[in-house]
């Protein structure tokens, strides 16, 4: 075996024992008489010692085609170790008390410098990028390449680290080397130092290019732990590295979302959907599950951030609602003094003792409001609370914060507007059958003697039957089907009370409680057919019962009175 081959690392085993044998093993027994000899020994020992290093420092690029010895082209490193370093650990054995720390250090600090060295090779990879000072613009496909390159090398390194657990499961290094500790504990910290600077530089705005690297970035920290292999001071830590970022692109969206939501930036004012909404809430509602979807990977991965992320959601859903109240302020304003005060799980409403003494027609901009506010509690928000839902169940609140709490506040808020918005267009409704005394039931009622037979008292119901079918039939053309069902059985209820409170005040005088008892079949009659004609087959046979008043007054009229359970229709 020539010397260039031997300084090219490998080393003939034929060789190692006559260098063992009569070299070594003279230099070590003080049986060498000369100085010279002893000047030779000392030499070859020395070139041994270096060929030695260059093997370990080159661990994974030993390539016995080469004249070197050593791969001439960088490539992936394979799990099955070189022959020449089996011999090369036997000889190191040979040569150094193995046993004392100093030969265990030098022979770790061999590997770390092969470490070092492949790590270098891979980061190489990425220079580029890292210098590019931080503010330069960059194309999209510069950002794209840059981000896989990223990504790449993550894999490149855990890559890295597998195969120095496939060499250590070859069983031929010391006991005291732990390969895949030594190799991992460099190659994190370079990695993760290499991560922090190239984000520096090429500063992520939001989750779409960087998505890849953050899954090459979190898998590469579950498989050392899934290795077994424990985290290092300055190490890769996927959460740490990636948090500031995270939080910077929800506060960025729900900004760039809270913003759409001004007045004059709302760009489907005036506009009506097919299903009588505006699509303004459609618009809105489709850009916050885009937001979702768009970051699924972290939480899938980091759940905790739900918080974070239900947060902004909740105040964009807030902002939403404001802006349609703000849109529609023309409509609102003439039921704001028909809004009674009643807690609704958040918020209070102050009635106002104002009355117009106007005909009240819903206008159609109402109707869209009304309507866009069911399809948000109904259609749209399932969609969000679905997909926090299944976050939430993932991660536990710290006592003070539960998943899903803000969201459920937005509910209840909500929820509270629409009824109270309904219970205020049905109060105007109902103001308009005592504009004049041939429409008001209690004159009606209170004209009828139990003498009257009950045709005189439908007669007199005519005029305010007829307001109420003309009424019910507008309030088809404005409102979708279940609004229209829900304010119908609202100003059916509402028109009973009516009945109810008259019937109250006269307990003890039954001179009334024939006509009474016509107004509500009557009452009964025509709100059943006119939402029966409206609706058909879509109307459910519960929308056509008897509301709470109206059995309250049959109850009151029966001797056999009893307790109905409340019915609620908003």
């Amino acid at each position: 075996m020539t010397s260039k081959s031997c300084e090219g690392v490998f080393i003939n085993t034929w060789y190692i024992t006559k260098l063992i044998v009569i070299g070594i093993g003279a230099y070590s027994w003080g049986s060498v008489n000369t100085i010279n000899a002893y000047r030779l020994l000392g030499e070859i020992r020395d070139q041994i010692d270096h060929v030695l290093a260059l093997v370990f420092e080159n661990y994974k690029s030993l390539d016995e085609s080469s004249s070197s010895g050593v791969m001439d082209v960088f490539r992936s490193a394979s799990g099955s170790p070189a022959p020449a370093l089996g011999p090369a650990v036997e000889l190191y054995t040979l040569l150094h008390d193995i046993l004392s720390p100093e030969a265990q250090l030098k022979l770790c600090s061999y590997f770390q410098a092969a470490v070092r060295k492949r790590s270098r090779r891979h980061l190489a990879e990425t220079d580029e990028f890292i210098s590019i000072s931080e503010g330069t613009l960059m194309d999209v496909a510069t950002v794209f390449t840059a981000y896989q390159k990223m990504r790449s090398l993550c894999l490149n390194i855990r890559n890295e680290v597998f195969t120095d657990i496939e060499v250590q499961n070859h069983h031929m290094l010391p006991s005291f080397i732990d390969l895949p500790s030594i190799s991992s504990s460099i190659y994190s910290v370079e990695l993760c130092t290499r991560l922090r600077s190239f984000l520096v530089a090429c500063h992520p705005t939001s989750p779409s290019p960087v998505e890849e690297l953050v899954i090459a970035t979190a898998d590469f920290q579950r498989d050392l732990a899934t290795w077994k292999i424990m985290p290092t001071k300055g190490g890769v830590d996927a959460k740490e590295l990636f948090d500031s970022y995270i939080i910077l692109w929800i506060q960025d969206k729900c900004f760039s979302l809270l913003d759409s939501c001004k007045l004059d930036k709302v760009k489907w004012s005036g506009v009506r959907a097919p299903h009588s909404t505006t699509p303004f809430v459609d618009d809105m509602y489709d850009r916050l599950k885009d937001t979702l979807n768009e970051y699924e990977i972290i939480m899938s991965r980091w759940p905790e951030y739900t918080f974070v992320l239900e947060n902004a959601i909740a105040d964009v859903e807030k902002a939403v609602v404001e802006a349609l109240e703000k849109q529609y302020a023309d409509v609102l304003s003439p039921l704001k003094e028909n809004l009674f005060t009643k807690k609704f799980g958040l918020k209070y409403v102050q009635k106002l003792t104002k009355r117009s003494v106007d005909t009240y027609t819903v206008p159609q901009e109402l109707g869209v409001l009304l309507n866009s506010m069911r399809r948000i509690l109904d259609i749209l928000r399932p969609r969000i609370e679905i997909q926090f839902k299944s976050w939430g169940s993932c991660v536990h609140g710290d006592g003070n914060v539960v998943p899903g709490e803000c969201l459920s506040e937005i509910t209840v808020m909500l929820r509270a507007k629409f009824r109270n918005y309904l219970q205020a267009v049905v109060e105007r409704l109902a103001e308009n059958s005592k504009l004049q005394n041939a429409t008001k039931l209690k004159s009606i009622i209170q004209d009828s003697k139990e003498t009257v037979v009950e045709s005189d008292v439908r007669i007199r119901m005519q005029l305010l039957k007829d307001q109420l079918t003309k009424t019910i039939d507008h309030l088809h053309s404005v409102f979708s089907n279940h609004v229209f069902v829900a304010i119908c059985r609202g100003y059916w209820d509402r028109m009973g009370q009516d009945v109810l409170s008259f019937l109250e005040n006269r307990k003890e005088n039954r001179l009334w409680y024939k006509g009474s008892r016509v107004a509500a079949t009557v009452l009964d009659e025509t709100f059943q057919s006119q939402m029966q004609q409206l609706l058909g087959h879509a109307l459910q046979a519960k929308d056509v019962e008897p509301p709470r008043s109206i059995m309250e007054v049959r109850s009151m009229l029966c001797k056999d009175a009893v307790n109905h359970k409340d019915n609620y229709y908003f």
